[in-house]
């Protein structure tokens, strides 16, 4: 089950995200102003069709909250026959991976800078995904933040309903009560299959990252869960 444009008001009431200022390097802003027009798809209730915007025919995988976009770089330049649609709220970020974009030669994303639940609900074809990238999203620490959460059952439904059958849903987090929660919704919505017995492996197209790297130094862990679409 899906969930319809009609529907979103509720979901749109509480925010998973929390918009702060963030500074602006002088590169991010040049990447911002120089490669923005070409990268950064503008948000628009209107379906995006993948061959027009990133002018060939190829697997999207859709990654949400990319923060500084260097997973999504070094994901996009070892996966060169996918294209990646990067969604992200924070302009910083969406400097940050257009830099990358330039530095890196990358022509195999573009980015919308706007809230994941309504870009998915208007812009992103039912079954059209290749697979979805969630990494590290806000945990919410507190109990009375945890509604907040990105990944709560009503989104995960919404969010199976545009992966198409085979493709695939790929969470990781670092806090493991969010890990747990995550396990309890993915596993019960019925679209969705575990790849995994629980938690799965890192998959070795997913990088470290500095801050996950110097967690596993620490001897915190990361959990990585991998559903695919029924």
């Amino acid at each position: 089950m899906s969930i319809e444009p009609e529907t979103l008001p509720a979901l749109r009431r509480i925010r998973s995200f929390a918009l702060r200022a963030g500074r602006m390097g002088p590169g991010q802003a040049r990447a911002l102003q120089e490669l923005g027009p070409r990268f950064v798809v503008p948000y628009s209730a209107q379906t995006l069709n993948f061959t027009e915007v990133f002018g060939r025919q190829a697997p999207v995988v859709l990654e949400i909250g990319f923060g500084m976009g260097d997973a999504t770089a070094a994901i996009a330049q070892r996966l060169p026959g996918l294209d990646f649609l990067g969604v992200e709220v924070h302009t910083p970020g969406v400097g940050a991976l257009l830099r990358k974009i330039g530095e890196q030669s990358l022509n195999n994303i573009r980015i919308v800078q706007h809230d994941a639940v309504e870009v998915l609900s208007a812009m992103v074809p039912k079954a059209s995904l290749a697979g979805v990238h969630l990494f590290f999203p806000d945990p919410w620490h507190k109990k009375r933040h945890h509604k907040r959460r990105l990944l709560q059952a009503p989104f995960v439904a919404q969010l199976a309903g545009h992966i198409e059958r085979g493709g695939y849903l790929h969470c990781a987090t670092d806090w493991e009560p969010y890990a747990q929660q995550m396990l309890q919704v993915l596993t019960a919505e019925p679209l969705l299959e575990n790849t995994a017995f629980g938690y799965a492996s890192k998959p070795d197209y997913r990088p470290l990252t500095k801050f996950e790297a110097r967690g596993l130094r620490l001897g915190h862990r990361v959990w990585d869960l991998i559903f695919v679409r029924r």
